[in-house]
């Protein structure tokens, strides 16, 4: 007679319980198929079909509710996963609507300071062309901007640069495209000027970009803080009243002839992103030709 090994007996009780796992599953469907086979045939169940219905209705309900659970985590998924690609989506439009309202809140600011300087352009009789800031002078030797129109617009040498709130400079150095523009803040400027008050009579030359002095008004001058200092028209090079900067302070120190004058530039140099160049002809060439 053929014995069992061990092992193949200490593996029998480990299958016995699948086996009955499996062995009710076929009873259940097989119950569940006679039921609905006779459903149809009779309106009540018997007594054997009322047992049989205690019996595997748990399973079935079982069965049911598990099958929903699983179905709403499905759809739950699903519908997590579009939810996450229509938050993506938002996200993005978001992000280009808020790009875009940053663009026309620049647009409309850059109109605001053009409009203004279009109105300034009112105040004199000469012609102007609004010109963009593109860098400063990277040598840092010098006082400068460089602006992005040159000689096809029409811009020359020693033609004045403004703004809306008065004198910047004016163009040192022009090529067909782009030019170059001295400040009045730069130690090497010099604006002829006036005390819009008293009339007194200086010359505006840069010390940084926050200050320029006053200089050349004798002791005896009238002038105060809160003046307004404005261009003289006499060097040719600006036209006459247009403002140049505030005084700050005013001292007399002894034994100078001059009152050392403190001013303002009415220009906030650091925020210069647009400037109107005033399209006159250079004085000082035309001088030079006089005496050709």
């Amino acid at each position: 007679m053929h014995r069992v090994g061990r092992s193949q007996v200490q593996s029998l009780p480990s299958l016995r319980p699948t086996r009955r796992f499996w062995i009710w599953i076929v009873l259940v469907i097989f119950a569940l198929f006679l039921l609905s086979s006779n459903l149809g045939k009779r309106g009540s169940w018997n007594p054997a079909e009322q047992i049989l219905i205690e019996i595997t209705a748990p399973f079935q309900r079982f069965v049911t509710h598990t099958i929903n659970y699983t179905e709403g985590l499905w759809l739950k998924y699903f519908a997590l996963i579009n939810l996450r690609n229509e938050n993506d989506g938002l996200k993005k439009e978001i992000y280009a609507l808020r790009m875009e309202n940053y663009r026309c809140r620049e647009l409309l600011a850059t109109n605001k300071r053009l409009q203004e300087l279009l109105h300034f352009t009112e105040t004199f009789n000469w012609p102007g062309s609004a010109a963009q800031v593109i860098g400063r002078d990277p040598s840092g030797w010098f006082e400068s901007i460089l602006i992005d129109k040159g000689k096809q617009s029409k811009f020359k040498v020693n033609m004045p640069v403004l703004d809306a709130r008065g004198v910047v400079g004016r163009l040192v150095s022009v090529s067909p495209n782009y030019s170059k523009a001295l400040l009045i803040i730069d130690q090497n400027s010099a604006v002829d000027c006036i005390v819009q008050r008293s009339r007194e009579k200086g010359i505006v030359k840069g010390v940084s970009e926050k200050i320029c002095k006053l200089e050349y008004v004798v002791k005896t001058g009238d002038v105060a803080v809160g003046d307004t200092v404005i261009t003289s028209g006499m060097g040719r090079v600006f036209p006459k009243g247009l403002p140049v900067g505030e005084v700050i302070e005013v001292k007399s120190s002894p034994g100078e002839l001059f009152l050392n004058i403190t001013v303002k530039p009415m220009v906030d140099f650091s925020k210069l992103e647009e400037v109107l160049i005033v399209l006159k002809e250079d004085p000082l060439s035309s001088n030079r030709k006089e005496k050709d």
